[in-house]
């Protein structure tokens, strides 16, 4: 049984359609990626899970729940987190003030979650009053990250976790991405580094003009010669 269960789903913004009867599902501690060409519908699937685009059809479901049409703040609340890809953090406040946010649907900050943030993230107990805006991109996605984990979610959606960074810290980032995932938190990820996401993850699904191509096991993926040709590089 799935936890979440995508079935069918039309979904864009305004009346310009981007998905085309799209299925996707993860299940319980499950890591699934999703792959593709630039404009294939990636990052418009995960915000369509998060209530962040025009539903046009089909249906979104989250451990058996309808969670179609429903808002960003009221998924919050059903346990899933989301990590957008840009302007993720507010700048102006401290790293310890941008995980405080993270928790900000409940009466007080959990310490307990605040410190398994920082034993996930060291580099953010060291600089936890340091202004977020201020931190290099790497740092800035870990705050990001740490902020939607503050609600210790069941699932967590990942757009672009590595992008823009350093080639010698996207390695650690995918380990960061791995240990979340170690600790018993389901992960949906859209990923650009479509082979490091493939070797790491369970499953994957490979999407072409909003619409699924293939799924299936990451190495399986991996070692399917069309994808390899078509979507990997070779």
């Amino acid at each position: 049984m799935s936890m979440l269960d995508v079935s069918g789903l039309d979904a864009g913004y305004g009346d310009l359609q981007i998905l085309s009867d799209i299925d996707l599902a993860v299940a319980e501690e499950e890591y699934v990626v999703i792959v593709g060409p630039n404009g294939a519908g990636k990052s418009t699937a995960m915000k369509s899970v998060f209530g962040l685009t025009t539903y046009m059809g089909g249906s979104v479901e989250f451990r058996e729940a309808e969670i179609t049409g429903r808002t960003p703040d009221e998924i919050i609340h059903e346990g899933i987190g989301y990590v957008p890809q840009n302007d993720n953090v507010f700048a102006s406040l401290t790293v310890e003030e941008n995980l405080e946010m993270g928790a900000y649907i409940l009466d007080e900050v959990p310490e307990d979650a605040l410190e398994s943030v920082y034993d996930q993230f060291p580099i953010l107990r060291e600089r936890k009053d340091q202004k977020a805006g201020s931190m290099s991109g790497g740092q800035q996605q870990m705050v990001a990250m740490g902020r939607a984990l503050m609600l210790d979610p069941d699932l967590l959606l990942l757009d672009e976790p590595s992008a823009g960074l350093a080639p010698d810290l996207v390695d650690e980032m995918f380990d960061h991405v791995d240990a979340i995932n170690d600790n018993g938190t389901a992960l949906l990820v859209v990923e650009q580094n479509a082979k490091k996401a493939l070797r790491r993850c369970d499953r994957g699904y490979v999407l072409v003009q909003g619409q699924n191509r293939y799924v299936d096991s990451g190495d399986a993926l991996l070692n399917d010669e069309e994808v390899r040709q078509q979507f990997l590089g070779g």
